[in-house]
């Protein structure tokens, strides 16, 4: 081997590695998810959080390794292993890890929004239908085979002057995610309590602290998600990393100023600012990131008290406003911001940008209601009454988070 060659396999070990590194990051973010979701529901639900979200995973895995990459990106695993690691070192399988990890974020939004209240093994069907059927078809509008949205050469998008440009997923990821899980809520309806005589009645959170460890993990998982997305060590851009950042904490401060304080929306709104910027990390100026993240930060607190208390939509972890108000806000920003006339890169077009993220949305919300209101009508969907009550803890898996709980209260009977 001479000395090209010898860069080359090294470039090519070096682009597996950083796709590794980005992989492993968005991972361990499912934890964020786990511990978001475990801390915002009662002390009765919080197993149910922490195993939907495993099971999730391992649904999406199966279904995105068989079916969502390969209709995302025309790549099928079903060669022999030689064939899979070849001369790229096996890069296209650690793509399907990284890409997964995206994918997988969809039933992990949705299962905050519809917590409390749905059967285990619908949800989890559910999770997979959209991993290996939904999600990878939007996916490959914009990303993969399907030259439609976010291709150079991409039919719908370029006619308007520019493709979709979605770089980290606020659409493909977020928005869809967060419009999926809205039809889910409505079909499943409110939790038990939520509303008493048509007026509202705020089910409590049981731990701040597992709500603030698992915005942590998801902000630092975050910068994997963004910085990842150059999908090789040649493309890293310092600019995504920054903009991440800065977004971060425009939505923090935004939140943090109108909700007076309030914890919960200051981690969200934070999380809300690194959602929005995800699509045009890396085209807009960092002094554009913070406002994008700013605004972001607004809309989470905005938009989950005009679900609540006007729409009446029992959105347990806010996942719409959050996901699918905020990523589409994204979306949308990507092409404003974009725009060499307001600092950043270029290379985007507002008109794009709202046909883009409008196709994500419709699609979402098209599929949601077909998938949950079908499932409903054939399984059923939600808990019991009697089961609601009990929590999912001990209905669904035979055991409690905090089981001295239960003891200390037969000491006190006896």
């Amino acid at each position: 081997m001479d000395i090209s060659q010898g860069l080359a396999a090294l470039a090519k070990s070096g682009d597996v590695l950083f796709l590794v590194w980005g992989a492993v990051l968005v991972f361990s973010m499912h934890a964020g998810f786990a511990f978001l979701e475990a801390g915002t529901v009662r002390r009765k639900n919080v197993v149910n959080a922490f195993t939907k979200i495993i099971v999730d995973w391992a649904f999406s895995t199966v279904a995105y390794f068989f079916v969502g990459f390969p209709l995302a990106y025309g790549i099928s695993f079903l060669i022999p292993a030689a064939e899979l690691q070849g001369a790229n070192h096996g890069f296209s399988l650690v793509r399907f890890f990284f890409m997964l990890t995206f994918a997988a974020a969809v039933p992990a939004i949705i299962s905050g929004g519809i917590a409390e209240r749905a059967k285990f093994l619908p949800q989890a069907i559910a999770g997979g239908i959209i991993v290996g059927l939904i999600y990878p078809f939007f996916e490959a509008m914009v990303w993969g085979q399907f030259d439609l949205l976010g291709q150079p050469t991409a039919a719908l998008a370029m006619s308007l002057g520019a493709p979709f440009h979605d770089y980290a997923g606020s659409v493909v990821v977020h928005a869809v995610g967060g419009w999926l899980a809205l039809p889910a809520m409505l079909v499943l309806g409110p939790r038990i309590g939520r509303w008493v005589h048509g007026r509202s009645n705020p089910l409590p959170s049981h731990s701040i602290p597992f709500i603030s460890l698992g915005s942590w993990l998801l902000m630092i998982g975050w910068f994997g998600f963004n910085v990842g997305s150059a999908g090789g060590l040649q493309n890293i851009s310092g600019l995504v990393a920054v903009n991440s950042l800065l977004a971060l904490v425009g939505g923090a401060l935004a939140a943090l100023l109108v909700a007076k304080g309030e914890s919960i929306a200051l981690h969200n709104g934070a999380l809300a600012g690194l959602i929005a910027v995800c699509a045009g990390s890396d085209v807009v100026h960092p002094v554009a990131a913070l406002l994008i993240g700013a605004v972001a930060g607004l809309i989470f607190v905005f938009g989950s008290r005009w679900e609540a208390e006007h729409l009446k939509i029992d959105d347990v972890l806010g996942v719409w406003p959050l996901h699918g108000l905020a990523g589409t806000w994204g979306g949308v920003a990507a092409g404003i911001f974009g725009s060499a006339a307001l600092g950043g890169l270029g290379g985007v077009n507002l008109g794009s940008q709202v046909l883009g993220t409008l196709v994500g949305i419709t699609l979402a919300m098209a599929a949601g209601f077909v998938i949950y209101k079908t499932l409903d009508l054939v399984v059923g969907l939600r808990l019991t009454p009697e089961q609601e009550e009990r929590g999912c803890d001990l209905c669904l898996h035979g055991s409690e988070a905090y089981p001295e709980d239960a003891i200390a209260l037969n000491s006190v009977s006896v």
